[in-house]
């Protein structure tokens, strides 16, 4: 038996980039997820997604580029964080609505 994990950093990252993409197409189709948000909140928002979003679409080109500096700014924590954090606040809020 291998001491192989369960799962793999590649498999984390496809799914990553599923969860990103498939946010991209919802809030394309239900963009008032974030519209319906006073100012004060949407431009936070806003800020969020294009973080968490940009750095789940840059990271399989920074990583197949080598691009020191960025890979290490995709590959921290806090990028998977906002993904997921990202997720649940577009979720929670498709909820209320």
């Amino acid at each position: 038996m291998t001491d192989r994990p369960l799962i793999s950093r590649r498999h984390l990252d496809t799914g990553a980039l599923l969860l990103a993409a498939g946010l991209s197409a919802w809030l394309l189709w239900r963009p008032e997820l974030i519209q319906g948000l006073p100012f004060g909140l949407r431009l936070p928002l806003v800020a969020l997604g294009v973080w968490a979003l940009g750095t789940t679409f840059a990271r399989p080109l920074a990583e197949e580029g080598e691009m020191g500096r960025l890979e290490k700014l995709v590959n921290g924590p806090w990028s998977q964080g906002a993904l997921w954090g990202f997720a649940l606040v577009l979720i929670g809020r498709a909820w209320l609505i």
